[in-house]
């Protein structure tokens, strides 16, 4: 009932902020249509954000109720790097650490253990979130007996309009999670530094293919469920408003005709002789969002390396991109799949049969 209550509180202190706004009183020479339209486009922005900030609050409270019963849940902030694009480099703080929330969940039944496994849970979507759709994977990763943190990487929907546009495609946010798990590994003294994975779908599986080959030493194992791979083959199949996105100067900056060795670097196909941690990779034929070509690719690219790893492509699965992330039983079996494979080399208290 008190999180009613909070919701409610929510609600009437958004609309008190954003919903009676007073019309300046006009003391100058009307504005231009250019000023008009801008001030426009600002103010939507602005609500956007605003209606994001709200969307993340509620969530926040809808984690308690939907894992409370289970789970000791905490909010922290950690530093990562600095913004990859600084305006003014001479500005105060201008080269400051981004700092980066993050969501810890720690079983009740097992909070007096005195070593437990850690999964970095990485979220997907460029400017998506660690949002309760994810409740029920978290939920039965806690029962395992797992430690979890979950990163909300510079780009993240729900803090504000800077930190949205810090976003850094393939890069920064890969550093975002390593300092994840790193603070994780220092602040929460039931972490075992020994048995931590990295686990992640869609854009999460980007970060999380980067991590273990950038940082191999950091990871015991990794899952990566329909990742993106390739950026250049992605912009490919993808439309131009979305291709426009990766030029912009928030973004990487330049399209791949004038900087293809920056797409490459950032691309997990093209890093797959790095690869060293034990990985397992699942795709899905009919997935809507990230082609199964791409995801191919990456396997015959591990395949080349000779490299060692598990894979298992779908064919035409129920729930195309999301296939074994809903609530039916080949997802269930699925992520039976992957938290077996986990255990292997993590062994939770209450490993998956």
């Amino acid at each position: 009932m008190r999180n009613l209550y909070l919701f409610f509180l929510i609600i009437l202190i958004h609309f008190t902020a954003y919903g009676q706004i007073t019309p300046p009183v006009q003391t100058t020479a009307p504005s231009s249509p250019v000023d008009i339209n801008e001030r426009v486009r600002m103010l939507e922005e602005n609500l956007r954000f605003a209606n994001q900030g709200l969307a993340k609050t509620v969530d926040d409270l809808l984690w308690y109720q939907k894992l409370g019963d289970i789970a000791i849940i905490d909010k922290v902030r950690y530093g990562s790097k600095p913004p990859h694009v600084i305006k003014n480099p001479t500005g105060q703080g201008a080269s400051n650490p981004v700092v980066i929330p993050a969501y810890t969940f720690v079983a009740k039944k097992f909070a007096s253990a005195k070593k437990l496994p850690l999964l970095v849970f990485v979220h997907d979507g460029i400017h998506g979130d660690f949002s309760t759709l994810y409740a029920h994977v978290v939920r039965e990763l806690l029962d395992q007996g797992y430690l979890i943190i979950a990163p909300e990487y510079r780009g993240s929907a729900g803090y504000g309009g800077e930190f949205y546009k810090q976003i850094d495609y393939g890069d920064f946010e890969n550093d975002d999670v390593l300092a994840g798990k790193r603070w994780a590994v220092e602040n929460m003294p039931q972490v075992d530094a020994d048995r931590v994975g990295v686990i992640g779908w869609s854009h999460g599986g980007m970060i999380s293919l980067m991590n273990i080959f950038d940082h191999p030493e950091d990871y015991k194992v990794a899952y990566a469920g329909v990742p993106v791979t390739d950026i250049i083959a992605r912009l490919g199949y993808k439309p131009q408003s979305y291709r426009t996105i990766f030029s912009e100067a928030t973004h990487i900056g330049k399209d791949p005709s004038d900087n293809v060795a920056e797409y490459r670097r950032r691309s997990p196909v093209w890093n797959a002789q790095k690869l060293k941690t034990p990985l397992l990779i699942h795709t899905n034929t009919n997935d809507e969002d990230v082609n199964v070509l791409e995801v191919e690719s990456l396997i015959n690219a591990l395949k080349a390396h000779d490299k060692k790893f598990e894979y298992k492509i779908y064919q035409d699965a129920p729930g195309g991109h999301s296939f074994n992330r809903l609530d039916t039983k080949l997802a269930r079996d699925s992520r039976d799949e992957i938290y077996r494979f986990l255990a292997r080399y993590l062994s939770p208290p209450n490993a998956q049969k």
